[in-house]
């Protein structure tokens, strides 16, 4: 199938896409022997002899992730700041990864952690509809009416969110605990919802994508997924153009 130069480019871990494009730019790249330099060319990785500076440009090995990330880390991979990175975490891995989805500096929790574009974008689209379930802990338990604001959906930022589940966690150690399910995941929109029906969060811990659950992994560690585990993040509506990657 054919693609765009550029996306396969990054796909192979030369670079991220806007470097490749400077990269074809410069006339760095050629295919079947011809030098490219037009943005929009595109070529069937299975069939095309693709090259960069010269050395032939093989699929990258796709790689699958989980972490457990641990408070006081950004699910970027730099920052101004100088902050902890989630990459940081993984310092064995030599290829060019990236988070699926947020966690903000002072939340924890399961977080996805590959080089699939693809693949990241079916779990994060609202149309595929994948279930991230975060744990909660809060100052007090809100009354039942607030809840099923939260489930019924709430505004922010003028838009209402999709359909929540929410469920009163048994207390661990005295503290108040919720569990509740999202299908979308905008930025910071577990604790905005919680502060919106005057609740702030006071923890957040993110425990599963879809059926994949982070379970007794230690935070700062890490398990490689197999296809097995993949199929558990869709609970089994797997979308049909990805079957071939969980096949």
């Amino acid at each position: 199938m054919e693609e765009r130069l550029q996306k396969i480019l990054a796909r192979a871990g030369i670079g991220s896409r806007r470097k490749c494009e400077q990269y074809i730019r410069e006339g760095r790249v050629r295919v079947n022997g011809e030098r490219i330099t037009t943005m929009g060319y595109k070529a069937d990785p299975a069939r095309a002899l693709i090259t960069f500076d010269g050395k032939t440009v093989t699929r990258e090995q796709q790689i699958y992730i989980l972490l457990n990330k641990p408070i006081g880390y950004v699910t970027t991979l730099s920052d101004p700041q100088g902050r902890p990175i989630v990459t940081d975490l993984l310092p064995d891995i030599d290829k060019r990864i990236f988070p699926v989805g947020r966690l903000d500096l002072n939340s924890e929790g399961a977080l996805l952690c590959t080089n699939d574009g693809r693949l990241a974008n079916y779990i994060l689209h609202p149309r595929y509809g994948v279930a991230k379930t975060y744990e909660v802990e809060l100052e007090k338990v809100p009354v039942p009416a607030l809840l099923r604001q939260l489930e019924q959906g709430i505004f922010l930022d003028g838009v209402k969110t999709l359909p929540a589940k929410v469920r009163l966690l048994a207390p661990k150690r005295g503290k108040i605990r919720l569990e509740i399910i999202l299908h979308e995941g905008k930025k910071r929109q577990v604790r905005k919802m919680f502060s919106a029906i005057g609740h702030p969060v006071k923890r957040l811990k993110r425990t599963a994508y879809g059926d994949l659950r982070l379970g007794h992994l230690p935070p700062g560690s890490h398990r490689f997924l197999s296809k097995k585990d993949l199929k558990k993040i869709f609970s089994g509506k797997i979308p049909f153009t990805i079957k071939n990657i969980l096949d």
